[in-house]
């Protein structure tokens, strides 16, 4: 195909302190191996600088203007619901957008946060052991994990977060959504507790550069649990390289990193996106920048 009729794609990415952001560097890549003409550009825009009424005429001049989506991240996955034409189920159900797709219709809400994150469990830890599962933060990055769990049939959930309000906030969305599953919330202390997981996905800033620190013992779990890290920034947290050295199933971040760009990808351009491939691209911009990673919150 020439790049004369080469189908165009333009993109962007809402957000605040987004300028070290490596989503458009993945979907640019892909999106031309998969024969488009892909751009992509950053909004990076404090929180302060749009009242809804506002951001809802910015991100409604971007479609005007020709493009065809928008990836969102903090602080707007919430406040761009008010004005989407519609949203996924799942974008309903977990009360956060993290891509607006632009069409005739108007701009539909997706999240793939939380498809990237079960896609990526599936395939690296899927035949690993699920009915009892700690989770540890209960901010945005939980919201989406916890509903993946919940989707993939957890048993019993356990979200642990500082802030007992905002794990029973969680638990509270998705208990009437899930009858049958368990989902209790502490923000006390776990000893005694830890042997009971099959697994626990850590969905808290420690580790990151910014917020450095080991958000859990790895030895106090059972021989044979998982961890699974989304935190993609170091790759290499301190939880990844401890519970690598006590022998743990580990799923780092950038599994959930690159599968919410992998699904965005499909969402926005209707073609199937290599999962290999994209990871492959993550991997190699994130050893680019080490040891001198930056935290991008996404």
């Amino acid at each position: 195909m020439s790049v004369g009729t080469m189908k165009r794609f333009r993109v962007g990415l809402l957000g605040e302190g987004i300028g070290e952001s490596l989503t458009p560097a993945m979907h640019i890549a892909e999106g031309r191996r998969l024969g488009l003409e892909y751009a992509y550009e950053l909004f990076d825009i404090t929180s302060d600088t749009f009242d809804e009424a506002g951001l809802a005429a910015f991100v409604t001049g971007l479609r005007a203007a020709g493009f065809d989506g928008l990836n969102v991240t903090h602080p707007y996955k919430q406040r761009v619901i008010s004005f989407a034409d519609q949203l996924s189920s799942d974008a309903r159900s977990i009360g956060a957008v993290n891509l607006l797709v632009f069409d005739q219709g108007g701009m539909t809400g997706h999240n793939t946060d939380w498809t990237g994150f079960s896609g990526a469990f599936m395939s690296h830890l899927g035949r690993a052991p699920r009915s009892t599962v700690l989770q540890m933060g209960a901010g945005g990055a939980g919201a989406a994990t916890a509903y993946a769990l919940l989707r993939l049939g957890v048993e019993r959930l356990t979200i642990h977060d500082l802030d007992a309000d905002r794990a029973q906030g969680l638990a509270d969305r998705y208990g009437p959504m899930f009858l049958g599953q368990t989902i209790t919330v502490t923000s006390g202390d776990l000893d005694g507790l830890w042997p009971s997981f099959d697994g626990v996905v850590h969905a808290t800033p420690t580790g990151m550069d910014k917020h450095p620190g080991l958000a859990m013992d790895p030895d106090h779990l059972a021989p044979d649990a998982w961890v699974a890290e989304v935190v993609y920034r170091p790759l290499d947290t301190a939880l990844v390289v401890s519970a690598r050295a006590a022998g743990r199933q580990v799923m780092d971040g950038s599994m959930m990193a690159a599968g919410q760009a992998i699904d965005s990808l499909r969402i926005l351009t209707g073609l199937e996106p290599d999962a290999d491939r994209v990871r492959s691209d993550l991997l190699g911009l994130l050893q680019a920048e080490a040891p001198a990673t930056r935290v991008v919150a996404e």
